[in-house]
């Protein structure tokens, strides 16, 4: 193998390294593990054969995200990218085979700040009082993960990620594996409880058609467990059905769990433990969400405010 083809092969070699290290050590989902295996191949066919991505300096990542925006690559893609070499060249650094992360020297693009919108409890109550036997294919299972998403504020990937065993229905609580392996109990109110006790026989019947037996709360047409494309797929239709807008998606519904429950009184270190926020700093967004929120309700009603 000449020069070039033995520093091709070492990159594939540092990527597929950082890879595993993701999966084994951070516990990171398939879908972010893919992420990240497609930014760092994007990087590595930058470089090309002949350039080793444990010898390169700041000014070639420079270079790289500035090709990615000629391309026409947006400010939060690029600062994704960035974000991902960063964490490649951290793993690299731990690893020894690099001395400094020369990605930390790259100052990430400014992001837009335009907060996301988070449906009014109201809007929201819409969808989860619609008829779904008339938009679901399996409207107990559907009501089930709308309940969920906007009645225990859980992520899309920890939700599929419930099994029978994390219901603790006696305790009106769930079991939550989230980020990094770490666990969390969660409350589940009445509405869930309810969506919950309607779904499980009907779950059981599914599997018995099937002629399989499951673990898996959130079974798919063929009894296997739901994915989160599925289950970003199933609330965009349900809320465009109710009238919401077709941006609505799981953690919208997550959003509005930590929005909905600061405009109403919840402290930020409550919201952060149900939310499973490693940092007070990620908690305090929904402040910003909230105060976006009643300032489009005062504009629109004060008198003073036109």
């Amino acid at each position: 193998m000449n020069k070039a083809g033995e520093q091709h092969a070492g990159n594939r070699k540092h990527i597929e390294g950082f890879l595993r290290a993701l999966r084994v050590e951070r516990n990171c989902s398939p879908h972010t593990v893919t992420a990240y295996a497609k930014d760092l191949h994007k990087f590595a066919e930058f470089l090309g054969p002949n350039v080793e991505a444990v010898s390169i300096d700041h000014t070639l990542i420079r270079g790289f995200l500035g090709e990615q925006v000629d391309r026409g690559l947006g400010r939060t893609s690029v600062a994704r990218l960035l974000a991902t070499l960063r964490s490649f060249y951290q793993w690299l650094a731990r690893e020894g085979m690099v001395k400094v992360n020369p990605a930390k020297l790259v100052s990430s693009p400014k992001r837009p700040k335009n907060l996301p919108r988070v449906p009014a409890a109201h809007e929201l109550q819409t969808v989860l009082d619609a008829d779904l036997t008339k938009t679901a294919a399996f409207p107990t299972r559907d009501r089930l993960i709308l309940e969920m998403l906007y009645g225990c504020g859980i992520r899309n990937s920890e939700l599929v990620g419930l099994d029978l065993e994390d219901l603790h229905i006696e305790e009106r609580k769930v079991l939550v594996k989230g980020k990094g392996k770490k666990q969390r109990m969660v409350p589940m109110v009445e509405w869930t409880l309810t969506a919950l006790r309607e779904y499980l026989p009907q779950r059981a019947a599914a599997l018995q058609r099937k002629k399989k037996t499951s673990s898996v709360l959130l079974i798919n047409s063929h009894g296997t467990r739901l994915t989160t494309r599925s289950v970003g797929r199933i609330v965009k239709q349900l809320a465009v059905a109710a009238g919401l807008p077709p941006d609505v998606h799981p953690h919208t519904l997550r959003h509005a769990f930590g929005t909905h429950l600061l405009e109403r009184g919840a402290d930020l270190r409550s919201i952060q433990d149900l939310l499973g926020h490693e940092r007070l700093s990620t908690t305090q967004r929904y402040t910003q969400l909230a105060l976006g929120q009643l300032q489009s309700v005062y504009k629109a009603t004060h008198p003073r405010a036109r």
